[in-house]
């Protein structure tokens, strides 16, 4: 497989590997090193998954100071969350997958309010932001 986390999915194959298992290899060694990852920071993957897990995934998408949460997660995935820093704010996401949302509209809250918007316009003021996505 060419999924880096498939070569280190126990600890006996984490320490044959050797190499980070967020980071696509650019060779895998054999002979006496088989087995074993190298040269994969050369590679510039580690951007590409870190890209392709947050925007594609976790449907966190970012333009200038507007935040769209547009998740793409399998239905088993209960929820998962996000700390994301904004200049000097803090925004804690986390993103509820009730699979009871049968419209399909994602429904934001921010602080416990229920905003109307279906993006969140980040502001630079310092403070902690709470936000709760449900889709």
């Amino acid at each position: 497989m060419i999924n880096p986390i498939e070569h280190a999915k126990t600890k006996e194959e984490a320490k044959k590997y050797k190499v980070e298992p967020y980071v696509i290899a650019a060779d895998i060694y054999g002979g006496e090193l088989a087995g074993r990852g190298g040269w994969t920071w050369y590679t510039g993957s580690s951007s590409w998954l870190y890209e392709a897990g947050l925007k594609y995934i976790l449907g966190f998408n970012l333009e200038k100071n507007i935040l769209k949460i547009e998740p793409h997660i399998p239905e088993n995935w209960k929820e998962y969350s996000i700390k994301y820093k904004y200049g000097e704010s803090i925004y804690n996401i986390k993103v509820i997958n009730n699979n009871k949302n049968s419209d399909k509209k994602i429904k934001i809250k921010i602080n416990e309010e229920q905003i109307e918007a279906h993006e969140i316009i980040l502001k630079n003021d310092g403070r902690i932001y709470n936000v709760e996505v449900e889709i």
